[in-house]
């Protein structure tokens, strides 16, 4: 008898281990047959950003004094979104900033921006240097795995890129060569085991570089900014140290040394090249050229972007600059300082000087900023000015 029972009990546990096999087996079967009839697992979105990226298409009048610079708004195609007051706390994923304070000396919009977006400026300064080649492959990692599992994740990881780009290239007008158009965010999704995870990562796309149009290689670019840094150490061997003496250094050399492109057709029209190689430039490229100058020595200043409002009374967008001295802020638009010369006429000191060290009642006059880079970008802030002009 005690047989009997001691043999059912084996059969028992040989039935159920039977069973727990079978289940085994049949659940492996299944994976193995997903991963087999989906590849391996990776769906892998070329160029997300077709859809989002930045598009700049700036165009200027011909005309500089009484008609001052337009410049279109910059478009994009990504939708505009008030998700920014509801950013989720940083993901335990996120990277660290490896960008000290000392060196956003210069870099005030970076702070305003959220933190996703934050992430992916940092990626973009940080590989700065190998973006000369035009074709450096931007590896984000898995960091915004948890925003692209939530909805609309895409949508929403396209604005913070449109902010991380726009803004990158506002702060920092030495990645002259750089074309927000030919960046592309990819997202390659993996699947395993009915998990999907993220990997994002920035190239060019199917285009050869992301160069703007004047630059084919990384020798032209490496040459362009040789040339850029041997007007930039020309014109700083005049510093004094003295920040306003410094400034009125910088602003006169510029008024001085470039002229209005009133072709609107030449290359570099928008950046420190044009300004400082070429001396052809609309006030983008006069705004910028200042701000890099001020930049290498280390002076705060920021880029604006906004309208004026011309002897005419008809309104356009404009580019001007906001430097620090003392402690307080001030207007300077080094385009309107330069103006356009018809036949024999003079420029006087009071010309050249109009624009120079303004407080916020006398810019404030025919200058307005805008809260925004882009038309459907993020808003930023600026920088609070003096009331009063500079003395």
């Amino acid at each position: 008898m005690k047989n009997i029972l001691v043999k059912a009990i084996v059969d028992f546990i040989i039935t159920i281990a039977s069973m727990l096999m079978l289940i085994i087996l049949t659940i492996l079967g299944i994976l193995v047959y997903q991963e087999i009839t989906h590849g391996n697992g990776v769906e892998k979105v070329e160029n997300l950003v077709s859809t989002y990226q930045t598009l700049f298409s700036d165009v200027e009048d011909t005309s500089k004094k009484t008609t001052p610079d337009i410049i279109e708004s910059n478009t994009t195609t990504a939708e505009s979104g008030n998700m920014f007051s509801q950013m989720p706390s940083t993901p335990a994923t996120m990277q660290q900033s490896s960008i000290t304070t000392e060196n956003l000396l210069d870099k005030y919009f970076y702070g305003q921006l959220d933190n996703y977006s934050k992430v992916i400026y940092q990626a973009l300064y940080e590989n700065k240097e190998q973006m000369k080649t035009g074709t450096k492959q931007i590896n984000l990692g898995t960091t915004f795995s948890e925003l692209l599992s939530a909805e609309d994740g895409e949508k929403k990881l396209g604005e913070y890129y449109q902010s991380a780009v726009e803004t990158y290239l506002y702060d920092n007008p030495d990645v002259f060569y750089i074309a927000a158009n030919k960046l592309y965010l990819n997202i390659e999704t993996t699947t395993r085991l009915g998990q999907k995870s993220y990997r994002v990562f920035i190239n060019s796309g199917k285009s050869p570089n992301y160069f703007t149009d004047e630059y084919s290689s990384e020798q032209d670019v490496e040459q362009a900014i040789q040339e850029v840094e041997a007007v930039k150490n020309q014109i700083l061997l005049n510093k004094t140290g003295n920040k306003y003496s410094d400034i009125k250094m910088i602003h006169d050399y510029l008024i001085n040394n470039l002229e209005y492109d009133t072709t609107i057709s030449k290359p570099n029209i928008y950046n420190i090249y044009g300004a400082l190689v070429n001396k052809q430039c609309v006030c983008e490229g006069y705004a910028e050229a200042f701000k890099y100058l001020l930049d290498q020595i280390g002076i705060q200043n920021v880029l604006i972007m906004g309208q004026g409002t011309n002897s005419k009374g008809n309104i356009e967008s404009h580019a001007w600059n906001y430097v620090q001295i003392d402690s307080k802020w001030y207007a300077v638009d080094v385009t309107w300082d330069d103006p356009v010369v018809v036949g024999n006429g003079y420029v006087s000191n009071s010309m050249k000087y109009q624009y120079f060290l303004k407080g916020e009642f006398d810019i404030s006059k025919d200058h307005t900023p805008s809260t925004r880079f882009t038309e459907n970008g993020r808003e930023y802030t600026y920088p609070i000015l003096s009331a009063n002009n500079y003395e």
